[in-house]
């Protein structure tokens, strides 16, 4: 790919070029149109132009409020997704066994979540990750702490588990988003 022609991440303030301009946020816009031919049931021709029409302009009028669209790696999405669903399986299960059972065994614990980023999105997807898993809430991002509060429901290593949320949700989030540790601090990566 001619690095010329290379979508570049935008700095603030700067105006959209190219087709970024008439899609700013392009996984919205398919989202949106194809939202909308399920919902009307038709490829009518009308129908077809609704999408697009609603898939070019619903985006263009909510970018100011939405910024700029974040470059995914999508086989990491992918792979973070069947991680997630995975885990989200074996909790209910988990959670299912412990709240059927003798509560006594239930040890509930407060974690801190030290963050390795304060990427915004980054933070955001794993407290709620973390508050879409069964057994687990996460409570706050202490932006000034860089920690995230997180309940557990039963928890006899609380390192472990912090460890755990780490490896599976940051990490993958981390590549998801791009984000380069070693640049200044939640950069994109340059590629």
């Amino acid at each position: 790919m001619n690095p010329a022609t290379r979508h570049e991440p935008l700095r603030p303030g700067q105006p959209p070029t190219g087709w970024r301009r008439w899609f700013p946020h392009p996984v919205l816009s398919l989202q949106l149109g194809l939202t909308w031919l399920l919902l009307a049931h038709s490829l009518a021709l009308a129908h077809l132009l609704a999408a697009l029409l609603l898939a070019w302009a619903v985006p263009r009028l909510l970018a100011p409020f939405l910024g700029d669209a974040s470059r995914l790696h999508w086989p990491s999405v992918l792979r973070l997704v069947a991680v997630v669903l995975w885990d989200i399986v074996v909790a209910n299960v988990t959670v299912a066994r412990l709240t059927l059972g003798p509560m006594q065994r239930l040890q509930p614990a407060w974690l801190r979540l030290p963050l390795a980023t304060d990427h915004a999105r980054v933070n955001a997807l794993l407290a709620s990750i973390i508050t879409m898993t069964p057994g687990t809430v996460s409570a706050v991002i202490d932006e000034r702490r860089g920690e995230l509060l997180v309940h557990a429901l039963n928890c006899d290593d609380a390192a472990a588990m912090v460890a755990d949320m780490k490896a599976r949700y940051e990490a993958a989030l981390l590549r998801v988003f791009r984000v380069d540790l070693n640049a200044a601090r939640g950069a994109p990566f340059k590629e």
